[in-house]
């Protein structure tokens, strides 16, 4: 003779995980199928569309060499990793850079109208310059002024360049979270007796850095990308290995190489951001609910 406790704890995986009724799951199955044929069917037309190309085997020389990968892949993973190094450096500095940036640009009252001010003439500014032109801007004309205790780097300036231009867009994804947040609770902080700076501080920010984590992630995959560019400043960084490979051998394999590389870090990081989305969808609509 069975318990009611036996009872309850065979039946309370089902109300759980409650199965799908038999009709679901066959529909389920067949869109499952469809979507893997159809998928099968366009990469095998995309790769005999490619293939069947009279230029293909000279691409596949050029461009997909198995030799020439081998070759120039030691030399690109150890300029790449300086790729990763600036990427992780630069991103800290940005974070903290563009948070301040937006606090100053969310203070309110007449007296700093002055820091509003240069808030957004820097924001304005800075997002109106291409991020390449800024780099060779600072890159080679800041060392070419020779200033006394200034550093004279490439790598420095690549990554203060860098910083500059993700700081100003950063600092729009914050100020948007500050304004998300609802003005009742910056009224909530100031009755309690907090000042303005420790009513965006401890009430007002923690909340907005939540609510942009998948904007600040999108500008975290694009900056991981963007630290090549300092190779027009003869960083000898990824990219630019695979430059120096090609202009000796005439072989582009090395840049498929390097995009191999790229893809490693950025792949990942873009699904992570798309899963932190999703939940984080989830999560709102289940509060709203």
């Amino acid at each position: 003779m069975t318990s009611p406790i036996d009872h309850v704890e065979r039946r309370g995986p089902q109300r759980l995980w409650p199965r799908l009724p038999p009709r679901q799951r066959e529909e389920g199955a067949r869109a499952a199928l469809i979507a893997a044929a159809s998928t099968v069917v366009v990469i095998g037309l995309i790769l005999w569309w490619v293939l069947s190309s009279d230029t293909w085997p000279a691409v596949q020389r050029q461009f997909f060499s198995g030799f020439h990968f081998r070759e120039s892949f030691p030399q690109v993973l150890d300029g790449f990793w300086l790729d990763v190094r600036m990427f992780l450096v630069a991103e800290v500095l940005i974070l903290a850079i563009a948070l301040v940036v937006a606090m100053i640009r969310a203070l309110r009252g007449p007296a700093f109208l002055p820091l509003r001010a240069i808030a957004v003439v820097y924001i304005d500014l800075i997002r109106g310059i291409p991020i390449l032109l800024l780099i060779l801007l600072l890159g080679f004309g800041v060392p070419a002024l020779q200033l006394r205790g200034v550093p004279n780097s490439p790598l420095f300036w690549g990554i203060t360049a860098l910083v500059i231009s993700y700081a100003a867009y950063t600092a729009e994804v914050y100020r948007a979270g500050i304004e998300s947040v609802h003005e009742s609770q910056r009224m909530s902080a100031r009755s309690i007796g907090l000042t303005q700076g420790q009513s965006l501080r401890y009430v007002i920010v923690p909340q907005a850095v939540r609510n942009v984590i998948p904007a600040l992630l999108n500008g975290f995959v694009s900056l991981q990308k963007d630290v090549a560019l300092v190779f027009v400043l003869g960083i000898r960084e990824g990219l630019r290995e695979a430059q120096i490979y090609n202009a000796s051998t005439f072989n582009y394999t090395s840049y498929v190489a390097a995009a191999v590389l790229f893809l490693l870090v950025s792949v990942p990081v873009a699904r992570f951001t798309d899963w932190y989305t999703e939940r984080d969808r989830r999560r709102k609509q289940a509060m709203s609910s």
